[in-house]
């Protein structure tokens, strides 16, 4: 089942202090709804380990993650794969910061991917739901980590 997502995000922190933080897998870790461990393989690569629930299924998930296409400080794509009780998936997003007049930037987003397996059962409308409600709950766990830092403020 295809999956396609998209939007942006606003933040009262600069183009730099957001790259830095998207590119921290602690930062991450701790933001990335379920997951429980996120570690390095290689240079922008990463073996991660998660604990998801969609809708009334929930289960565990082993895959990686690999950022490629970098241009500091401003793009970036990010490439995921894995399997697990719920299913399998992969899928490539790509953001955009673009730094603010006002001194914040703001992170556009957009990405398609792929599930299957048990996950892919919930229906297109339902994993939809899903996948924006986690991806709202990223942000929200990001803006808390921007404004837990020295100095920072999201």
């Amino acid at each position: 089942m295809k999956l396609d997502i998209g939007g942006n995000e606003t933040f009262s922190i600069s183009r730099q202090k957001l790259w830095e933080a998207l590119n921290d897998p602690d930062v991450l870790t701790r933001c990335i709804p379920g997951c429980k461990a996120m570690t390095e393989t290689a240079p922008d690569a990463y073996r991660v380990e998660m604990q998801l629930r969609v809708a009334a299924v929930g289960g565990s998930f082993e895959g990686a993650i690999a950022l490629k296409d970098k241009e500091p400080p401003s793009v970036c794509t990010i490439s995921v794969s894995g399997q697990g009780t719920l299913g399998n998936g992969k899928g490539d997003a790509r953001f955009e910061i673009v730094e603010l007049e006002d001194g914040g930037s703001r992170l556009d987003y957009s990405g398609v991917g792929e599930v299957g397996g048990l996950v892919a059962g919930v229906g297109q409308r339902i994993l939809g739901s899903v996948s924006r409600n986690l991806i709202g709950r990223f942000f929200t766990g990001l803006r808390k980590e921007l404004e837990a830092a020295p100095g920072g403020k999201a």
